[in-house]
């Protein structure tokens, strides 16, 4: 019995039914999944209840701006789960919950089944039935009311003569559907959670990004680019395949303290020091650099990049350099040391003597909060609507929480890229705060073991629900090992491994297209003479570029809707170590691609691919065709496992796309 005076809802003494272990839920309901329009969210939840009662249950959904649910029934699974589907419309916030009650006309029905189909008297029962009936066309309305209330005298009369036709009447399709569509579920038990979906632009799931220095793109040698020597780019970027082209940071940079070339600690007269170093008397984090242009020659930029298919992403990185307006006129935001300095950024034994930190601790938290998120609406208002932000897992958690909810409240179409390269949970725990992307641990991936299993950990785990990884296999501050050991082949190989992968991949670009792989000392990840201390001059037409590659690459990944997605992305075995096979295919299986790739840069290899038949649905015997969308070969393949040499030197890698049926050997060259 419940204690005396007890707080108890209406009827809850009543609710019989129990919900249990609803997923998707992230911690408890305490973040959002993502998703973007139209993607399914799959709901499924332990329901059952005390005996043998049928139960009824229901997935309740609705945008925000909506009030009242959409319902959709939920169908049983075995050992008491149950699942329903739901696809969001629009972009902006979403909820869901689920309900459930003891159907009590359902249970009467199938009991009627039963005992009619073993010859007992069923006279009781059909005048239950008859009571079921008259309550539930006084739920009803209109001629459902009528015709409910006919139904139910109809089963009230006693005479042995009609027993046959008021037993086809009680079981009847037709009595089903309507009586079904006024249930009784004042007795229902509701889901403790609304649990929230963040829908996101179609661009949060799926891109290539490209990252470049403007300043190192001026017509003349020797010069500093600009905003228009950037516009001469975009048609090359656009004609490569990429969607979104990512600036490191535009603001003014300091001279207090300017790193120099090779992260020399003493800049040098005129080097233009690390774009990162924030902030100069010409302003700071709502300014450009003059050497770039302007304000408004940047807002031309981004108008110009849209004509050509290209977003433009920002960097934000939320650290000052000495000469910052902040730290002039709001000292209160930084730590002061007991000499009156202020503590510059450290990674010890790392020092970063041109970088201050914000002080996320300040007592002033209100007014740095507001200060900070200003600076995104501003560049917002400029026509910037993605953005890189730089090392978030240094600042504040319940600071991005709380801003990226305020600014998706009016721009649900803002992404935000998490540079976030640290431990799992904290990485995790951005990506439930908020952010739409992270980069991950992809570039130290390199064997087939470590591959399968992290990326597997990322698109097959609950992990997926919050998490979009975003896979760079190099960025100006990471030159892995794998790439200055394996040189072109490499480049090769973990860029199409990054494109095919994952839904969303970058690159930065010019270094990776020219395979630039001399770090600046042994053992370093850092590119020696490394743009970001300088101001570079590339020859993109240098021999050895793998241009082409990437502008296939990306032409074959707008054309297969298969690599638009993570979700169902599936490890094939191969007998050998040094070659991975993998496959992604569309919702409905009409595009599937599998990808093999050789991991070894130096040596051909070969070995037999074990296909997952039932995951891709294609025959277990006879011939398909697969199609090399690299090269354009076609092989004709027979049953699940099937030979592959790849040669590194030549290509180190298959992208194939498979025809399920061949009508004949006729048709096998002309499928394209």
């Amino acid at each position: 019995m419940p204690k005396k005076n007890a707080p108890l809802q209406m009827n809850h003494g009543r609710r019989r039914v129990i919900i249990e272990r609803v997923s998707p839920e992230i911690d408890g309901g305490r973040f959002p999944i993502k998703r973007v329009p139209g993607e399914p969210v799959e709901v499924e939840a332990d329901i059952f209840a005390d005996g043998h009662d049928v139960i009824s249950a229901l997935l309740l959904y609705r945008s925000a701006t909506e009030l009242t649910w959409t319902e959709l029934e939920m169908a049983p699974l075995p050992n008491d789960r149950w699942r329903a589907t739901f696809r969001p419309r629009e972009q902006g916030a979403w909820a869901y919950t689920v309900e459930a009650w003891l159907d009590h006309f359902k249970s009467w029905q199938r009991d009627l089944g039963k005992k009619t189909a073993a010859g007992q008297d069923v006279t009781v029962e059909l005048q239950v039935g008859s009571a079921l009936l008259t309550a539930t066309a006084q739920r009803a309305t209109g001629s459902d009311a009528e015709t409910l209330r006919g139904w139910a005298a109809a089963l009230a009369v006693s005479a042995p003569e009609t027993l046959r036709r008021r037993i086809d009447l009680a079981l009847s399709q037709e009595l089903t559907e309507l009586a079904t569509s006024y249930p009784d579920r004042s007795t229902s038990t509701f889901y403790g959670h609304e649990l929230r979906v963040t829908v996101d632009p179609l661009r949060a799931r799926y891109g290539a990004w490209y990252e470049l220095f403007p300043r190192s793109f001026a017509s003349e040698p020797g010069a500093h680019g600009t905003f228009r020597d950037c516009e001469a780019q975009l048609p090359r970027i656009a004609e490569m395949g990429f969607d979104v082209l990512y600036l490191p940071p535009i603001h003014p940079i300091g001279t207090a303290f300017r790193k120099g070339r090779n992260n020399n600690p003493t800049a040098q007269p005129g080097e233009p020091g690390s774009p990162w170093g924030i902030g100069s008397h010409e302003g700071g984090h709502k300014a450009v650099h003059p050497e770039l242009g302007t304000l408004e020659t940047f807002r031309h930029l981004v108008e110009k990049a849209r004509q050509f298919g290209l977003e433009v992403a920002m960097d934000i990185a939320f650290q000052c350099s000495p000469d910052h307006p902040y730290v002039h006129e709001h000292p209160e935001w930084f730590i002061k040391r007991p000499d009156g300095s202020i503590q510059y950024a450290e990674n010890p034994p790392k020092k970063y003597q041109d970088i201050y930190p914000l002080n996320f601790e300040t007592e002033q938290w209100q007014e740095l909060w507001e200060e900070l998120k200003s600076v995104f609406d501003f560049w917002i208002a400029q026509g910037v609507l993605i953005f890189r932000v730089d090392n978030p897992h240094t600042k504040s958690l319940r600071f991005w929480e709380w801003l990226i909810a305020e600014i998706k409240i009016e721009h649900p179409e803002a992404i935000f890229l998490s540079e976030a390269f640290t431990r799992p949970k904290l990485m995790y725990y951005l990506a439930k705060a908020g952010f739409t992307q992270s980069y991950n641990y992809f570039p130290w991936r390199n064997s087939k073991e470590e591959l399968t299993e992290y990326l597997t950990e990322v698109t097959r785990t609950e992990v997926r629900e919050f998490f979009r990884p975003n896979l760079w296999p190099n960025t100006p501050d990471i030159l892995p090992q794998s790439l200055q050991a394996g040189g072109r082949p490499a480049f090769m190989s973990r860029f199409i491994l990054a494109a095919t992968l994952g839904a969303s991949y970058g690159i930065y670009g010019p270094a990776y297209e020219l395979c630039e792989n001399t770090p600046r000392v042994r053992g370093s990840e850092e590119y020696i003479d490394s743009e970001k201390y300088e101001i570079k001059k590339w020859d993109l037409n240098a021999s050895g570029n793998i241009t082409g590659l990437i502008a296939k690459t990306n032409q074959i990944r707008r054309e297969n809707p298969a690599l638009h997605s993570n979700d169902r992305l599936v490890f094939h075995p191969v007998d050998n170590p040094q070659i991975i096979a993998y496959s992604k295919h569309s919702e409905d299986f009409d595009n599937i691609i599998l990808t093999v790739v050789n991991l070894d840069p130096h040596h051909a290899q070969s070995g037999w691919v074990e296909l997952a038949a039932d995951r891709l649905q294609i025959p277990t015997s006879g011939n398909y065709q697969v199609h090399d969308l690299l090269t354009g070969a076609r092989y004709l393949w027979s049953g699940m496992r099937n030979y592959v040499e790849l040669n590194p030197s030549f290509f180190p890698a298959h992208v194939f796309r498979i025809r399920r049926k061949i009508r004949s050997e006729r048709d096998f060259d002309y499928y394209m």
